[in-house]
């Protein structure tokens, strides 16, 4: 058992760059090839390596925003001076407009220090983006899985329904709400992928209610696409199996 875990321990600090391709009809022309790079469940007190990780990663990619998709601290309580340390550290090394979410580890009381940073945190509302005169929208919710915080309508509101609209969420399970607001693309974390999983990727458990097709990766419901990104840290335990840490570039592209 001993070896297992320093061997989980390495497997944790591996994180890796991975591609998603979002294609829509719906995106506006102007918008093909935007690039979105997600970062989630940092979880940066706890995982450190994978953190110097990821930065060294950050210095080889361009990209137009980033989004952080919540879960910043280790535990779900206590002081968060540390975690805003990590992340000080890690937004170092971001380039451009980066937008976050809360997660279900993170504090309501962490926003003023990562405003202060150049995040951009979304508490149910939403950003647009111009490209000549075509645009879409970013909509960011708090969290829905612990604090039960969220409000689509909310941060919906000012979105035409006609033009194109991606939701960030720290967790997945509000796809069904995510869907019926008319967005069309969702991104969220949460999950980690199970983190400990069996050969070929399995989850043991996903700690969500949702379908495990959804658990990591890209994913459709009805007509919305999503990915859930399997994240950067771990939590609980600093270690991984079969579930390797991931940031993602995410490229839009208009399909006609």
């Amino acid at each position: 058992m001993t070896g297992l875990y320093w061997r989980g321990l390495r497997n944790a600090a591996q994180v890796r760059l991975l591609h998603n391709y979002i294609k829509s009809p719906l995106l506006p022309h102007s918008f093909d090839g935007f690039t979105i790079l997600q970062l989630s469940d940092l979880h940066v007190d706890l995982s450190k390596d994978a953190m110097e990780r990821v930065v060294s990663l950050l210095r080889k990619i361009t990209y137009d925003v980033c989004i952080l998709t919540g879960d910043y601290r280790g535990k779900t309580y206590g002081p968060f001076g540390e975690t805003l340390v990590g992340m000080a550290h890690v937004r170092a090394s971001l380039k451009g407009q980066v937008y976050g979410v809360l997660g279900n580890h993170d504090t309501v009381r962490m926003v003023p220090g990562l405003e202060q940073m150049g995040i951009r945190m979304l508490l149910n509302e939403g950003e647009t983006i111009a490209r000549s005169d075509q645009r879409i929208h970013i909509a960011g919710i708090d969290d829905a899985h612990f604090y039960c915080v969220d409000n689509i309508e909310k941060a919906a509101a000012e979105i035409p329904h006609d033009e194109f609209s991606i939701l960030v969420s720290h967790t997945p399970e509000i796809y069904r709400q995510a869907a019926h607001a008319d967005f069309n693309v969702m991104l969220s974390g949460h999950t980690h992928g199970g983190q400990i999983c069996l050969p070929g990727g399995i989850p043991i458990t996903l700690a969500s209610v949702l379908p495990r097709y959804m658990g990591c990766g890209p994913w459709k419901y009805h007509g919305m696409i999503g990915y859930t990104s399997a994240g950067a840290g771990s939590s609980v335990v600093p270690v991984r199996f079969n579930c390797p840490p991931e940031i993602t570039l995410h490229h839009l592209q208009a399909s006609r």
